[in-house]
């Protein structure tokens, strides 16, 4: 089998990152660690391997969505079709270990949507036939501007018709390489101020549908188009509208 990491790490964000977005990570050394030892054991250092005690981190700043995370129905609204939306430790684990499929959405301008066309041309292209609970998976090539401090204005994102087609064929994951499956939030906020109505402000998001996202995956263009399982288990964090997740495709 081969493994391909389609997460990017946790790690410190530049400093220039929006500030609802940063992660900060503590990193406490093995001297630190000595010292809790000696503190806490009353062991002297000199009865540790080499003076040195256990390595630690601290995460003192992390959204459950400043990461390749899995959004729950619960982050979209508090009810979906009329009953409390599941949150992150109450779905299914069966969604997250699947037969994998990549779309390729690449080259399209900043908010242009995609649309229920376009992924039905693309799996004509590919010569694949959609089933329930694939794992569908789609490639803007936005992750290269992941440390971008614009990243989260970036990217075409997923029309609210391509998402509901999607679930129809019996899709309940559905993730992407940008920091939304939607389109960028500023462009939606203008459309959503010039038209006051609702449903065109974060609309993919809010069609009422319990499923679930993958966002800020990387690597999708190392990718066949399918052919391949995709583990995507997200953090049980109870009572959450996502958890971080370590998403890897497996391919024989």
């Amino acid at each position: 089998m081969r493994f391909i990491d389609l997460s990017a790490p946790i790690r410190n964000t530049p400093p220039e990152t929006p500030e609802p977005f940063q992660v900060h990570i503590q990193y406490h050394s093995h001297q630190e660690g000595a010292a809790q030892i000696e503190h806490f054991f009353k062991v002297p250092r000199d009865l540790l391997k080499d003076g040195e005690g256990w390595a630690t981190e601290t995460i003192t700043r992390l959204g459950t969505h400043d990461a390749t995370h899995v959004d729950a129905p619960y982050h979209y609204n508090s009810r979906i079709q009329g009953k409390p939306a599941a949150t992150i430790d109450q779905l299914p684990l069966e969604w997250f270990f699947a037969d994998g499929v990549v779309l390729d959405m690449t080259g399209r301008e900043r908010g242009q949507v995609i649309t229920v066309e376009d992924i039905q041309k693309e799996l004509d292209r590919i010569g694949y036939t959609l089933k329930p609970l694939d794992i569908v998976l789609v490639r803007t090539g936005m992750d290269k501007f992941y440390d971008h401090p614009n990243y989260f204005l970036m990217g075409p994102g997923v029309s609210p018709e391509a998402t509901r087609w999607l679930y129809d064929q019996g899709i309940r994951v559905m993730g992407i390489d940008a920091w939304s499956w939607d389109a960028p939030l500023d462009i939606q906020a203008q459309a959503a101020l010039e038209a006051r109505k609702p449903g065109i402000f974060w609309a993919a998001h809010q069609l009422d549908l319990p499923y679930a996202q993958i966002e800020r995956l990387v690597n999708l263009d190392q990718l066949p188009p399918h052919g391949f399982k995709v583990a995507a288990f997200p953090l049980k964090i109870e009572g959450a509208s996502a958890g971080p997740a370590r998403v890897v495709a497996i391919l024989e």
